[in-house]
């Protein structure tokens, strides 16, 4: 099970099993129009052979975290502070010829289109071959035999005449599978997923959910899971951190946040989704306002102008002081937990069914 243990401003606990720490993470982009915090003080760890899911909406900072975990940033245009630290090593300071040893080997990503992560130039045989010879110094012949092998594992129906295939020959699920053999081709500790099912539908995506789930227990992978879709979660990953605007506002074991969320950015998540379990005839409520820019955030709560629940708090609070995420099971809202409990009970819950 992951373990997210941070306190805002503390340094965070590492037990012995957990692979990935990362700790206090800044991410700020150069811009014409000024400086962009694109991540905000995040921390959380993940343990070997464990799932964590990071669910919220475009631009709250998912992908730009993973991004910058495995060095995939201009450095000249961004700026990075804090720890990463992958089984112990610091990667923000690591060179970039020993992140890329790293990158492929140790950890790999599946990205969100793999029709434009896969080079139209090269067979897929080729491209899932290739970081495996460069990083194992295995021979062509036994590079090529792998990659065949991970077309198998991954169920591309006849491998070895698929592998002779472009990435345009393929549909998009299988394009899919072919992008997670490429990830997995060297056996990663870590595996990044960017929304690796949303273009999918739904029985392609059930099928690459059991895939993963089926190679992760196999290979013993942490799994840092992205996506805007909860029901996706629910069913990948073992922990939950919901990301606001560049920051954490909320984390939990699965069960803990879809059963019993305490921030009102998770609450109106949770009324946005249909579930076959609630009156079908209502409209789904959508959050009301859009997101902030982040070249100039709100003060303290960045959710509060959107916040149907402020009110609740008193004074101008929410507008001026930030709410920290406490340790473990946390939400960062000013309510009280006596208030998060009755609102989510007598407004919330009974609205999902």
């Amino acid at each position: 099970m992951t373990t997210l243990t941070k306190i805002e401003g503390e340094p965070v606990p590492t037990g012995p099993e957990t692979f990935l720490s990362v700790r206090d993470l800044q991410v700020t982009f150069a811009t014409e129009d000024g400086p962009v915090k694109a991540v905000d003080g995040l921390s959380f760890d993940v343990q070997r052979g464990s799932t964590l899911g990071i669910v919220g909406e475009s631009g709250s900072g998912k992908s730009v975290t993973n991004l910058t975990i495995l060095g995939l940033h201009n450095p000249r245009t961004t700026t990075v502070d804090g720890e990463i630290l992958l089984d112990g090593k610091e990667l923000i300071t690591t060179p970039e010829k020993e992140l890329e040893r790293l990158r492929g080997n140790r950890m790999a990503m599946i990205f969100q289109d793999p029709l434009t992560a896969l080079s139209p130039f090269y067979t897929v045989g080729r491209q899932i071959a290739e970081p495996f010879q460069k990083h194992t110094g295995a021979s062509k012949k036994e590079a090529w035999q792998r990659a065949v092998d991970m077309l198998e594992k991954v169920g591309i129906p006849n491998p070895k005449e698929r592998a002779k295939d472009y990435p345009h020959q393929f549909s998009g699920g299988m394009r899919q599978r072919a992008m997670i053999a490429m990830a997995l081709v060297c056996d990663p500790d870590l595996l990044i997923a960017d929304e690796p099912t949303t273009a999918l539908d739904v029985t392609v995506q059930a099928q690459i959910l059991d895939l993963l789930k089926d190679l992760q227990q196999e290979f013993g992978s942490a799994i840092v899971f992205i996506t805007h879709d909860l029901g996706v979660i629910a069913d990948m990953a073992d922990d939950i951190m919901v990301m606001y605007a560049g920051r954490a506002v909320e984390r939990g074991t699965v069960d803990e946040v879809l059963r019993s969320a305490q921030h009102p950015y998770t609450w109106g998540l949770l009324n946005s989704m249909p579930r076959l379990d609630s009156d079908l005839s209502l409209p789904l409520e959508p959050i009301p306002g859009t997101p902030p820019s982040l070249l100039s955030p709100p003060s303290g709560c960045r959710f509060h102008p959107r916040c149907t629940f402020q009110d609740r708090v008193g004074g101008s609070r929410c507008a001026d002081d930030i709410p920290l995420l406490g340790q473990g099971r946390s939400s960062a809202c000013h309510l009280t937990a006596d208030q998060k409990r009755t609102i989510y009970a007598e407004e919330i819950k009974p609205g999902l069914g």
